[in-house]
């Protein structure tokens, strides 16, 4: 019986240290395993700890509720005006399609960056404009400032609403009944499109140019007048003289003739000049023959 017993204390401390021993094994396996994979050694694996370190932070923001809800209003208007540029990028339609976007983005950022105080009293200019270095707001609204800004939109926008000018309203219907007629005689011979449709695309020439003396042009006019330029003379080979290029045409050929001008009066003058001095040579020999014949008589 006794030596039963010690043999089952044998069995059960080999048992304990097969376990033991097979789990220091595999500690010193993860072990090494973890220093060898670029997988444990990265620290975005300890996701945990960052999301109580934002969920942390996120209990003490320092902006109020009102000043959240300007920022939550620019942010989803911000969206929308950036996907608005992007369809109108080619054909350029910066204008004409996204200015309702930019007016109400620039009306809630003007909220933001003015002394308006919410509710509590707070102003939220200091808070989502002024409190770090980056200043991500104001970033983001003067990019897309400095592209309305360079597309030159308030030349084509009314100051008292926010609507299309009726210059830009009268250049987009011309500029249709320029495409209509182009559309109607493009096929087969061109010659034809260029007489039909030239009287239509000299008109939208001519306001063209009226528009950019009075600076009443914009990038979506620009773009547009540059296509139908190129539709014109490249594409249906149609050529349309200038105005402003007849004063050129005149004074060239003026220029172009002066020499020959100049030459005839030069050889008219020498003709005339070669009589004046040949007829007083002749004077003389006539006065000496009238004293001959009155000495012979």
């Amino acid at each position: 019986m006794i030596s039963n017993q010690n043999i089952w204390r044998t069995v059960l401390c080999c048992v304990c240290c097969g376990v033991r021993v097979s789990t220091d094994v595999v500690s010193e396996f993860t072990e090494k395993s973890q220093r060898a994979s670029p997988v444990f050694n990265d620290p975005r694996v300890d996701s945990v700890g960052s999301l109580n370190l934002l969920a942390a932070l996120g209990d003490y923001s320092d902006i109020s509720l009102y000043c959240k809800q300007l920022l939550d209003r620019f942010g989803d208007q911000y969206v929308a005006y950036v996907n608005c540029l992007v369809p109108a990028a080619r054909p350029v339609k910066v204008c004409q399609n996204c200015f309702l976007s930019f007016e109400t983005l620039n009306s809630t950022y003007a909220n933001i960056s003015s002394d308006h105080k919410g509710p509590g009293g707070e102003v939220c200019r200091d808070s989502l404009l002024r409190s770090d270095r980056l200043m991500l707001v104001f970033l983001l609204f003067s990019n897309l400032e400095g592209i309305w800004g360079k597309s030159n939109c308030r030349n084509c926008i009314s100051k008292d609403a926010p609507s299309l000018t009726n210059d830009t309203l009268y250049f987009l219907e011309m500029l249709n009944q320029t495409y209509s007629c182009f559309d109607q005689y493009q096929e087969g011979n061109h010659t034809e499109l260029c007489i039909k449709c030239k009287e239509t695309y000299r008109d939208l020439t001519s306001l063209y140019g009226d528009m950019e003396k009075n600076n009443t042009m914009c990038i979506d006019i620009e773009d547009a007048m540059n296509v139908t330029r190129r539709r014109w003379s490249k594409t249906f080979n149609c050529s349309l003289p200038r105005e402003e290029n007849v004063p050129i045409i005149a004074v060239s050929s003026f220029m172009l003739f002066l020499p020959i001008i100049f030459y005839l009066s030069s050889f008219l003058h020498s003709e005339q000049k070669k009589r004046k001095l040949i007829q007083p040579k002749r004077a003389p020999q006539y006065s000496s023959l009238m004293n001959i014949q009155d000495k012979l008589s």
